[in-house]
This record gives structure tokens, C-alpha cells and sequence, in this order.
């Protein structure tokens, strides 16, 4: 399929449901440690340092590529056989996150923080770990071949994970205030087992994703342990760590892939530098709770899931470098706006199409990187090959970012130079992609 014969029509093909329905699962988790938790514990009067800290359970995600090559090898006893490796996976994990929302319902944080907390962790921990074969499972559904296909699946499954974390928490939020206003002291307890139907209703339909059950993976990854000269378990775990660096590094050169893996890290700082401390900005110039949730939150997710998909369309025609350069560009642009509006009064047209092009540029970028780390993955060790570029990405953007507060503190409050600054950002992962731009056949 040719960049100039696409059309649309591409988002129609049956495997993006599919895709869809694995995004959405991999964003749920996220309004359970992130929206549910937050607001229960804020219910039961906890302070904010106490909810603040407990959000660093969201770290996992930027190290699951540790234990990614034992979930691209290991075998679930029973389920692999039945249902498939990665499937079976998933379920898994889905079955410990189900397993720690029932015990939440018994809990109050009142009595029982600490063991709700690690109960958050426990979630987190097998949210990121599904995560690993969740995103192996989605480029799976597609052939190595069909780059366009693969553009529009990354688009979809970020819709699919926008859709599960905003329409989840959604219902979730509506379950809670129901409840509440109907006088039920434990909602949240309720909510939980709400959240638990939620679950079982996604794995009924993850039960019909196809997957490819075939040994052409396992003999490739067989091979490779062969190759070590070592017995038995050592050469397994040699193979499992190992070869899938190895096989990046072969692939793609050694100086390409460090100049790769430096884009990755690099390329959305300036973005999460600008999201860290976009609510207390807008707070700072005037605006209420209610002016944010409408033009941030509202607005936000309907332009997300609408330039997603024509951001991944774009990505077909165009070609994916030519999409990031693009992307990046405009997230740079966007970032600027955000100095016009510390330099001007209050305005919320300015507000309004700072945020909507923002969220704009924003998607377009996240669809294009998304399909770039996917294109760029072997087939062999799809799974860790991934959550490893993947978590480059997140380790930049968490590291990094968490520095926003300090930077504004030490320009005095200087927003309008702070944005500034956070434009300037994007420049170095460009230069990268500079260097690499001709090196692959997905240009």
C-alpha cells in the first residue's frame, strides 16, 4: 500500500476494533491509581502531600522494559496453550488488578493506607506489565509489511487508551456520585466493584483477538539461544536479555541506534515539561476549575481523539520521520502560545486555542512516535523490544519533567519565558532525527 492510495477508509479495516479494544484496556488501569485512588483518598480528608506521594507508584511504567524479555518468554501455565501467549498474559494481569479491587472494598484509608497503597502499587505494577503485551499484541495484528496499517493502528490504539482512561473514569465518576448522593457511606467501596464488571467485560472481549499461535517466534528465539554457548538455563536467560539488544543494535547500526534511542528520550520533554505545570498556570492566570475542566479537559479529549486519527492518517501520506519533524515543530509553536498568554491579560479565546492546539500538536506527535517505535521493532522480541523504546520515552518525559516546578521557581514566576524555554526543548531530538532521517526503508 502506497502513501498516495490511502485513504480513511484504512481506520475501517476490522483489526482496528481490535486495537481499539487493547487500547482501551491499557488506559483503564490508569483511572484506577490516577482518578479513583486520588479522590478517595481526598474523600477521607488525607492531605495533599499524602496523595502526591502516592502517585509515584505510576514510576513503574518507566521501568517495565526490566522485566519485558521474561514476559515476551515465559509461559502461563495452562492458558498459553488455550487461549494464546499473549492473551493469556493480559488476562493474567487483568486477574490481580480484578483481585485488588475486591480487597479495596473491604479497606478504608482511614485504618488501611498502607496496604491500600500497596494494593495501588500491586495494580500499577501489573498495569505496566500488561502493558509489555498489550503493545505486542496490537503490532502483531498487523504484518511487518504493512507500514500504513501500522500508522493507523498506533493512532487507534492511543484512541483506544484516551477512550478507556476518559470514558472510563467517567462512568466511574458518575458511579461514585450516584452512589454517594443516594447515601451509601462506603460509594467508593461500591465503585470498586463496578470497576471489577468493567474488567471482566474487557477480557470477554480481548477472548476474540486473534492471535498468532504459530512457532515461527519461539524457534526465532530458540535459534538465538543456540547461539550462546552455554547450557540450559544460562543460555535461555543469556537469549532472553540479551538478544533482544543485540538484535536493535544489529539492525540498525550502533551509532544509528544510540542516535535513536536519544530521539526517543528527547523528543517529548518540552511537552511534559509544559503538562507538569499547565493546571497550576492556568490557575495562577485566574482561571476557575471549571474553565480548565471545559477548554483542558472537555474540549481536550474530543481534539485528542480527532487529530489522533487524522494525525495517523497524516503519518500514512506524509511518511512517519517526515510527521515527526512536523510534530515537533508544532508542538514548539504551541508551547510559544502559552508565552502569549502569560504576556497577556486574562483572554479565554487565548486559553481556548492555546489548549485546542496544543492537544492538536500533542497528537499528532504521540501518533507519529508511537508508529515510529513500532516500525522500528523486531518481530522476534516484539514485546521487549518495545517496552524498552517505550520506556525511553517515559523515563525521559518523568525524570526530566519533574524538574518544571524548580525551573519556574528559579525564572520567579516568569511563565512567559518558562514556555520559552520548553519550545526550545524539542530542538536537540530534531537534530537527532536529522542524522537518521534516510536510515529506514518507513520514511
Amino acid at each position: 500500500m502506497t502513501k498516495e492510495n490511502v485513504s480513511l477508509s484504512i481506520y475501517f479495516d476490522n483489526r482496528m476494533l481490535r486495537i481499539l479494544l487493547l487500547g482501551a484496556i491499557s488506559g483503564f488501569p490508569w483511572v484506577i491509581i490516577g482518578s479513583a485512588l486520588s479522590l478517595w483518598l481526598k474523600d477521607f480528608e488525607l492531605s495533599r502531600s499524602t496523595i502526591g506521594w502516592a502517585g509515584l507508584i505510576f514510576g513503574v511504567y518507566a521501568i517495565n522494559f526490566l522485566w519485558a524479555p521474561l514476559i515476551d518468554r515465559i509461559k502461563i501455565p495452562f492458558l498459553t496453550n488455550k487461549i494464546g501467549h499473549r492473551k493469556s498474559w493480559i488476562i493474567s494481569l487483568q486477574l490481580i488488578i480484578l483481585c485488588s479491587l475486591i480487597c479495596w472494598s473491604f479497606l478504608s484509608p482511614i485504618n488501611n493506607l498502607e496496604v491500600i497503597i500497596f494494593l495501588g502499587l500491586l495494580i500499577a505494577i501489573s498495569s505496566a506489565s500488561q502493558d509489555i503485551t498489550i503493545d505486542a499484541l496490537r503490532i502483531e495484528q498487523i504484518s511487518a509489511n504493512e507500514k500504513a496499517s501500522m500508522a493507523a493502528g498506533a493512532s487507534i490504539a492511543v484512541v483506544g487508551w484516551w477512550t478507556g482512561y476518559k470514558i472510563g473514569g467517567m462512568l466511574t465518576l458518575f458511579v461514585a456520585d450516584y452512589l454517594e448522593v443516594v447515601g451509601f457511606t462506603n460509594y467508593w467501596q461500591l465503585t470498586f466493584i463496578f470497576l471489577c464488571l468493567l474488567i471482566l467485560l474487557f477480557n470477554i472481549g480481548l477472548l476474540f483477538i486473534p492471535e498468532d499461535t504459530s512457532n515461527d517466534r519461539q524457534n526465532a528465539q530458540k535459534q538465538d539461544q543456540d547461539k550462546f554457548k552455554a547450557a540450559g538455563l544460562s543460555a535461555w536467560f543469556l537469549s532472553t536479555i540479551i538478544s533482544p539488544l543485540t538484535s536493535f543494535f544489529k539492525k540498525n547500526g550502533v551509532t544509528i541506534s544510540f542516535l535513536i534511542i536519544g530521539f526517543i528520550f528527547l523528543f517529548k520533554i518540552g511537552e511534559a515539561f509544559l503538562g507538569r505545570m499547565s493546571i497550576i498556570f492556568y490557575d495562577e492566570m485566574g482561571f476557575s476549575k471549571s474553565d480548565i475542566a471545559i477548554y483542558s479537559k472537555g474540549l481536550g479529549w474530543i481534539t485528542t481523539i480527532t487529530f489522533t486519527l487524522l494525525g495517523g492518517w497524516f503519518a500514512i501520506k506524509s511518511g512517519v520521520v517526515k510527521a515527526l519533524f512536523i510534530s515537533g515543530i508544532a508542538m514548539a509553536i504551541t508551547n510559544i502560545m502559552f508565552s502569549f498568554m502569560a504576556w497577556s491579560d486574562k483572554s479565554e479565546l487565548l486559553f481556548a486555542a492555546a489548549v485546542l492546539l496544543d492537544d492538536l500538536a500533542a497528537a499528532f506527535a504521540t501518533v507519529a512516535f508511537v508508529t515510529f517505535i513500532s516500525l522500528l521493532v523486531d518481530r522476534t522480541y516484539t514485546a521487549t523490544q518495545y517496552a524498552l523504546l517505550a520506556s525511553l520515552g517515559t523515563a525521559g518525559r518523568t525524570l526530566m519533567a519533574s524538574s518544571s516546578g524548580s525551573l519556574v521557581d528559579w525564572l520567579q514566576g516568569d511563565w512567559g519565558t518558562f514556555f520559552i524555554i520548553t519550545a526550545l526543548m524539542v530542538i536537540p531530538s530534531l537534530i537527532l532525527l536529522w542524522f537518521i532521517r534516510n536510515k529506514f526503508n518507513f520514511s
